[in-house]
């Protein structure tokens, strides 16, 4: 019976057309991070990379922070990303030092860039894109904005956008104020809210670029190498597949024509969904709600804490 179910999800895949499939690939920020509120940092990336596997994710993409290593603990973070790579994953470049482009000179800001691409080039698992820290593209500064667009094309560099947020950074963080301030924390319950959230995310993300673009894109998950991650990112690549999403590498992602768009909006920053929706018209919010932090926010305290509101 397994085998003919298999069959026939098989067949129903060959006979949707790629516009119609929901597909999404799943990238992590900020790798090596920090430490997080339950695993040694050896023993996060170990958990990932064997939740990943069980999962059946066979590439994800870790941007990286070559300055995490020197502020922390060389070697250690070095290899840690190596075993990333050993496991089918694949690296590229989130900048050197993890900088506001909105408050940094523009020949500063590439020369960021320039320095972690000096430490990620010679690397197996190397890909060319660079993804701006806090999807800040330069806010309201168009001259900013194209100058770094032009300075990522002089460099081979392709803009390693995002089409899907769910706020994760936020909830790792009051995971680890809660931890810190001794509260009792429901992982049960914790559990589940980073599951929904991130369905829930990528179910919105799909409905706007449905409307926005008129297809489905192949869509890419902005994570980050958390604690979380590595507790939970199993059961929230089942839930997706529940919903019917297809994990596909961020190779397959990063060749859809959305990645050709280059949306002209009075603010570059976010999502490029967001983007692609502000130009043509659509009201606010082009976000979903939990990337509101005052609504993650309550919701953790609710029903992570248990905390009256």
């Amino acid at each position: 019976m397994a085998r003919l179910l298999a069959c026939l999800l098989a067949l129903c895949a060959i006979a949707m057309p790629a516009s119609a499939q929901k597909r999404i690939a799943l990238t992590f920020d900020d790798a090596p991070r920090g430490p997080g509120a339950f695993l040694t940092q050896e023993d996060r990336t170990t958990r990932l990379i064997a939740a990943l596997r069980r999962a059946g994710v066979r590439q994800a993409a870790f941007f990286v922070n070559p300055g995490n290593i020197a502020a922390s603990d060389g070697g250690a973070s070095e290899k840690r990303l190596a075993a990333y790579v050993a496991a089918g994953h694949v690296l590229a470049n989130h900048s050197f030092s993890h900088p506001h482009l909105n408050a940094t000179p523009v020949a500063d800001y590439l020369a960021d860039i320039d320095r972690a691409g000096a430490w990620l080039r010679p690397r197996p698992g190397y890909r060319p894109w660079f993804r701006f820290p806090f999807l800040d593209e330069g806010g309201t500064d168009k001259a900013k904005r194209d100058a770094l667009r032009a300075g990522l094309a002089a460099r081979g560099l392709a803009n390693g956008y995002v089409t899907v947020d769910g706020s994760d950074w936020n909830m790792e963080g009051l995971t680890v104020a809660a931890k810190a301030a001794g509260k009792p924390i429901d992982m049960a319950a914790l559990r589940d809210l980073y599951v929904e959230t991130h369905v829930e995310s990528a179910e919105f993300a799909d409905d706007l670029a449905r409307r926005a673009t008129g297809r489905a894109p192949v869509q890419v998950m902005l994570l980050h190498e958390t604690d979380l991650a590595a507790l939970y990112i199993a059961d929230m690549v089942a839930a997706l597949k529940a919903k019917g999403w297809t994990i596909v590498s961020a190779d397959r992602a990063y060749r859809d024509p959305i990645a050709r768009l280059h949306p002209d909006v009075p603010s570059a920053q976010g999502t490029l969904l967001e983007a692609i929706a502000w130009e043509k018209g659509f009201p606010a919010p082009r976000w979903y709600a939990r990337n509101t932090i005052s609504v993650a926010n309550a919701l953790f305290r609710q029903r992570v804490l248990h905390e009256a509101q």
